[in-house]
């Protein structure tokens, strides 16, 4: 769009907002069914708590979600904007998230451009698709947004994983890590002025520095955030019940449709994912329910959470929990005092509840129900790796990741699986959000990243095929998702091109079963364009491959272009450079991940001034 001739100051800073923002909006989503969305906040008063509320929740007087799920093929309505109401202030907050002052916050807070007019792709209030599964029931999964997130950061991944056939239960959490949260204040709903109904959690910006006050304050933040785990835990399994809640939030008319279609009552069936913080949240959450009333832990300083043995929560969580673990934020497990919880395995590798119903027979999946997947920000930051390949293997405590740990009994010789852990190659720390595809531009200017759309696309496929190898029926995988590569190749065509990939069998399909050429004026369904300039286009819901092999496949290297695995055998110790006396190897220990987290402050909170340090070598 052509400028005027003599900007003002208004037109200058809607030019640089066109460039903070080019892409303001986001591709239609990968999968065949079409996704709809409600928004939930019920008072903390109707549910029942598995654990007593943290003393710094007092003023929590709801919890809040968004829910993104399979939705009726012939849903029609309106899309909801990525930026939630009130929508001035969330802008303001995310200005300010990214390191601007408060009074330019303020005023581009006031112009509506851009955000102001993204919308996520799905269909509020849309009716709930029949479940098309083995127990006619939907895959379920609870997400945990990182710092300076919402419920709605995460539309891409969430909304991928909806368009598959899971539903996404996404948390706004109130412990001043979203950008701006407002809880709805239950006893002042019938007020006149809208902003006297409510209260806003603004977002608490902490130090990096690892201090004893540090530590303190995000253990502060993780208490308030595991207790809203537990509470939406129970409000999710009321939706399914048909339970009467009260929504404050008056925009969803209802969410008796949800009845009866939920996957959340067998043990071990809820998925659990984040990310950064979120994935952090997700590790002491899943270990704090599964290892409740241990000796060890009734007896750690300062717990973070301890529910009961008697609630819901602390059945469902065992072994089987598939756990997503995106850019997990390793410093707020470090706490010295919760430390003998850090030193205990994520469930995935330990024993059944003996009251469990599969401990008569149980099946411990190790490595192969979790994934976690790095930004090459995570990756260069050597200390930080060494460390989390600790915090993913069966023995967190030892100094090293030894092969030996896997077995469960060396002298059986039955190995568990190591886990599924990835970098994707020239992406920054928010390409699993949806700032990657908002803001390319200062993606790439501050941390040198490239392609958001490939860092969401491999994310994508990855979570899908470790939900398949764990028995958690989801959709095929799209053509167009798969020009990364596949087994045996790269999916690609001349420019204009349409590639199709056909499933083999019974799922079995390696993307290069049939490639064929369809007209070129029929367009991309995703809005996507692969390697080389390949177009894809989706010739409907069986268009793609029901097994990706390729994504997890550890033996090829770089089969997928910047797709690269992680061996966690023998981290824990790196070479560090001894003054050209040709390194030292030395175990990565607590003091050296904390003396490097300051330095990588920018990467984790933006910083709009370009003060960051974008990888270590």
């Amino acid at each position: 769009m052509a400028q005027p001739a003599n900007p003002s100051s208004t037109d200058k800073l809607s030019a640089l907002l066109s460039r903070l923002n080019p892409v303001p909006g986001f591709a239609d989503y990968t999968g065949p069914y079409k996704v709809g969305t409600v928004d939930v906040e019920i008072p903390v008063s109707e549910l029942e708590s598995p654990a007593p509320a943290p003393p710094n929740a007092a003023d929590i007087e709801t919890i809040q979600f968004r829910i993104f799920y399979p939705a009726h093929p012939d849903a029609q309505g309106k899309r909801i904007t990525w930026l939630p109401a009130p929508q001035r202030d969330h802008l303001s907050a995310y200005v300010r998230f990214l390191g601007f002052g408060q009074l330019l916050a303020n005023a581009i807070s006031f112009f509506p451009r851009h955000l102001h007019y993204t919308t996520i792709p799905v269909i509020k209030n849309a009716p709930v698709l029949k479940p098309h599964t083995p127990n006619n029931r939907w895959p379920t999964a609870i997400f945990s947004h990182g710092l300076g997130g919402s419920r709605n950061a995460y539309s891409q991944i969430v909304g991928t994983m909806a368009s598959h056939g899971v539903v996404v239960i996404c948390p706004e959490h109130r412990d001043g890590s979203a950008v701006a949260s407002f809880i709805r204040i239950p006893s002042q709903q019938n007020r006149y002025f809208v902003r006297s109904t409510r209260r806003m959690v603004p977002y608490k910006r902490i130090d990096h520095d690892p201090t004893d006050e540090v530590y303190a304050l995000r253990n502060d933040q993780l208490r308030i955030r595991l207790w809203e785990m537990g509470l939406i835990h129970e409000a999710v399994l009321g939706i399914d019940k048909r339970t009467a809640f009260t929504n404050l939030n008056k925009s969803t008319p209802s969410v008796a449709d949800f009845a009866g279609k939920l996957n959340v009552h067998e043990p071990g069936s809820i998925i659990f994912g984040g990310h950064s913080f979120g994935s952090a949240t997700v590790v002491q959450f899943l270990k704090s329910v599964f290892y409740a009333g241990r000796p060890e832990l009734e007896n750690m300083e300062g717990q973070l959470y301890s529910p009961s043995r008697e609630s819901s929560i602390y059945k469902q969580i065992t072994p089987r929990n598939v756990t997503i673990l995106l850019d997990m934020w390793c410093m707020p497990l470090f706490a010295p005092t919760t430390k003998a919880l850090r030193d205990l395995p994520l469930p995935a590798y330990a024993e059944p509840h003996p009251s469990s119903p599969s401990h008569s027979s149980p099946h411990i999946p190790g490595g192969a129900a979790i994934l976690a997947v790095e930004s090459q920000n995570f990756f260069e930051w050597k200390e930080h790796l060494h460390a989390k390949a600790r915090l993913l293997s069966p023995d967190p405590a030892a100094p090293k990741v030894q092969a030996s740990a896997f077995y469960e009994d060396i002298a059986s010789g039955v190995k568990l699986p190591e886990p599924h852990f990835f970098y994707v190659e020239r992406s920054a720390h928010l390409s699993q959000s949806d700032f990657g595809v908002l803001f390319p531009w200062l993606m790439f200017k501050i941390y040198k990243s490239v392609e958001p759309e490939r860092a969401l696309r491999l994310n994508r496929r990855a979570i899908l095929q470790v939900l398949r190898e764990n028995g958690v029926p989801v959709a095929r995988t799209w053509s167009g998702d798969l020009v990364d590569g596949v087994d045996g190749g790269k999916v690609s065509g001349a420019a204009g091109d349409a590639v199709s990939v056909a499933e083999s069998g019974n799922g079995g399909g390696t993307g290069e079963d049939e490639a064929a050429t369809a007209n070129p004026n029929a367009g991309a369904a995703s809005g996507e364009s692969g390697s080389g300039g390949a177009s894809v286009r989706d010739r409907g819901p069986d268009d793609g491959i029901h097994n990706d092999t390729a994504i997890l496949d550890r033996s090829r290297e770089n089969s997928i272009e910047a797709w690269r695995f992680i061996d966690i055998i023998g981290m824990g110790e790196m070479v560090v450079d001894d003054k050209g006396a040709g390194g030292a190897v030395v175990t990565v220990t607590d003091q050296a991940v904390e003396a490097e987290e300051p330095g990588m402050a920018g990467v984790i909170e933006p910083d709009a001034t370009g003060n960051v340090t974008a990888g270590k070598n």
